[in-house]
């Protein structure tokens, strides 16, 4: 596999999971993946809420993208961890703000994040008893 294929997986399956740790307590929620390439996996979020301070108190994350198949034969999930890094880039906002307007109303408080470098894979029922023996891509 090439890091293409995950690049591509997630731009077509944007919403995911994120888990991030709260103290001694793991936190899950869904994110909506803004865009994704060789530079990472990138997403937004807001200062005042509580997954912001998770993510700066402790920036290691793992997220699950699902390709929503209720056919289990075609069920196909890609898990990726890695360590989340804040973007203060002005012309990289403004181009979030251009494809997602929604957002202009928090623009004070949007914080962007990518994840640069991590660890990614496929899986899939008939993987069910071969997690350790999966192929892994490091990017």
């Amino acid at each position: 596999m090439n890091f293409q294929e995950y690049v591509d997986f997630a731009t077509e399956h944007p919403v995911c999971s994120l888990a991030t740790v709260d103290g001694d307590q793991p936190r899950v929620r869904t994110f909506l993946m803004w865009r994704a390439n060789e530079d990472g996996f990138f997403f937004e979020t807001f200062s005042p809420k509580d997954v912001y301070e998770q993510l700066k108190n402790n920036p290691k994350v793992e997220m699950c993208f699902f390709n929503n198949e209720s056919d289990l034969e075609k069920a196909k999930t890609m898990r990726l961890s890695g360590e989340v890094e804040f973007l203060d880039d002005p012309d990289l906002k403004k181009q979030m703000l251009e494809d997602w307007p929604f957002l202009q109303d928090a623009e004070p408080v949007l914080e962007l994040f990518r994840i640069p470098s991590g660890e990614a894979f496929f899986w899939t029922m008939a993987d069910v008893l071969k997690e350790k023996e999966i192929e892994r891509v490091r990017f």
